[in-house]
């Protein structure tokens, strides 16, 4: 994990994450894009994880699942860029608590405008998949290892269902 420092005093947090699958990258593409496989792969973040929405390039997409209420709680996003079996962008605008989608306010805020960058490249009938995470602001430590430890089991489910 990288700290790097931006005009203005702020501070940008980035992770990268990567897996390599013996997989076509379209394969890799579907498996981790399409609804099914999707929630399958993103158990480890958070059962139940689903996403309303599509990948299509300016498009809003909510990534959500159950909270302790059983009401739909998550990130309100929309997909900046879109090149398919290459990369996939998605930029954060919010959160989605309760059912409901909020862009404004200090928990929102935390979230709005960090990125998730899927890209995918194929050599060899092998797909390295990387994951970038950026975003303003802070993480603690617990965070930090929360990331961690689900984007590695994520991404190793994520292999077993391509291969």
């Amino acid at each position: 994990m990288s700290f790097i420092y931006e005009k203005g005093g702020n501070y940008m947090v980035k992770q990268q994450f990567s897996i390599s699958i013996n997989a076509p990258k379209e394969k890799v593409w579907h498996t981790m894009l399409d609804l099914d496989t999707y929630k399958i792969w993103t158990e480890p973040f958070s059962p139940g994880s689903s996403y309303e929405g599509d990948w299509t390039e300016g498009s809003k997409i909510l990534f959500v699942s159950p909270d302790e209420n059983g009401k739909m709680s998550g990130m309100l996003s929309y997909i900046k860029e879109n090149r398919p079996y290459e990369f996939i962008s998605i930029e954060n605008k919010g959160i989605v608590k309760e059912g409901k989608e909020i862009t404004t306010g200090e928990e929102a805020e935390e979230y709005a405008g960090s990125l998730e960058n899927y890209t995918f490249k194929e050599m060899d009938s092998k797909t390295e998949v990387i994951v970038d995470l950026s975003g303003p602001g802070e993480i603690d430590e617990e965070l930090k290892q929360y990331f961690q430890d689900s984007w590695q089991k994520a991404l190793q489910k994520l292999k077993q269902l391509a291969e």
